[in-house]
């Protein structure tokens, strides 16, 4: 199950809307087929490891991350396909909500006499399906923050200088990062500060994420990095309803996607942006700043994962803050996460946070 969950992960960021599985398939001891969930969603992992035991499936046992589909969708049932192989036997670690599934799966399999046992690995599972499972159950994708700064919390200095606080290892892994999420977010200030790219470069992908912005009124330069290469990589741009007319034209001319989404106390509402990207099938959002948008996502009680990246170096109070005020009175309103990681990387400091349970 393990060697199935680790296959599943290579899917992330790459197979939205449908959820990255792993499958492993063992007969008499022996490895006779493993797949994992194709970019775009399809094959399913069950497919292409039934395609890769052939008749060697007859009589085996199926490790399953997550529970076979068992509804006629792009693609007939994993389900029926495990049965009509002769699989004797599933082992899988976490059920499917979806309703069209929903225990569906489990009920077909052993309806045909197949042996189906749950759970084994399942913590690991719902960790590596928080993003698909937030979509199903709430509506919208899971949200890792991302924060690189200062030892005493700062972004840049004063005048707005950033390049670079952390280390190229801790850059590299952004870019990891990035790879495994379905899109990279931003606000409208970091996008006209920082004319990023939002791409992921460096590791010889042929994938990359869809890149989204927040702009309340769409007042982004048409000449940026994001703008030139709209056609070529996904740009997805958050806007309100007062929005110019002329402005939405001119994105759209470029190979945007607009998307109007609500607006609340004169700024976007954050929980309306992310139902607005779940709606449009995405499970894992990966949200590089700036401050203003992070202390929005952190008041709203969105943001799922903390990623946090510290360098050794002081910038001072003259500094940009990495949040934006939170209006916090007591520590009690403040948003609290639990440690899961902390290493060392490249002489800066990575660490990771899951919201609490």
């Amino acid at each position: 199950m393990r060697l199935a969950l680790s296959l599943a992960r290579r899917g992330l960021g790459r197979v939205w809307p449908n959820p990255a599985v792993g499958c492993v398939i063992v007969n008499g001891g022996r490895i006779v087929g493993r797949g994992w969930t194709q970019p775009s969603g399809r094959p399913h992992a069950e497919v292409v490891a039934l395609a890769q035991a052939k008749d060697a499936a007859r009589g085996a046992t199926a490790y399953v991350t997550l529970e076979p589909c068992a509804h006629h969708g792009k693609t007939p049932p994993c389900a029926e396909a495990l049965i009509a192989a002769g699989i004797a036997r599933v082992v899988c670690a976490l059920g499917d909500p979806d309703p069209r599934v929903d225990g569906g799966g489990f009920d077909m399999l052993r309806a045909a006499g197949i042996e189906v046992q749950t759970g084994l690995c399942e913590d690991e599972a719902r960790v590596d399906q928080a993003g698909f499972l937030s979509r199903v159950t709430q509506g919208r994708p899971m949200l890792t923050l991302k924060l690189a700064s200062s030892f005493d919390g700062r972004i840049a200095t004063a005048s707005g200088e950033s390049q670079w606080i952390t280390g190229p290892e801790a850059r590299r892994h952004v870019h990891a990062m990035r790879a495994s999420h379905d899109a990279v977010m931003v606000g409208a200030g970091t996008a006209r500060d920082d004319d990023p790219s939002l791409t992921v470069r460096g590791l010889g992908m042929d994938h990359q994420p869809v890149r989204v912005v927040l702009s309340r009124h769409l007042d982004l330069p048409l000449d940026s990095q994001l703008g030139r290469s709209a056609r070529e990589v996904p740009v997805w741009i958050c806007h309100g309803h007062r929005a110019a007319p002329e402005l939405i034209a001119a994105w759209k001319g470029m190979g945007a996607e607009l998307i109007e989404v609500d607006e609340a106390q004169g700024t976007l509402d954050p929980t309306s942006v992310l139902q607005a990207l779940g709606d449009r099938g995405l499970t894992r959002v990966y949200c590089e700043g700036g401050g203003g948008l992070a202390a929005s996502l952190l008041g709203a009680g969105l943001v799922d994962e903390l990623v946090g990246y510290g360098a050794g170096l002081a910038i001072g109070a003259e500094g940009r803050p990495s949040l934006a005020a939170m209006g916090l009175s007591r520590l009690a309103e403040a948003p609290r996460f639990d440690l899961v990681e902390c290493r060392d990387i490249g002489g800066d400091v990575l660490h990771r946070w899951r919201r609490k349970a």
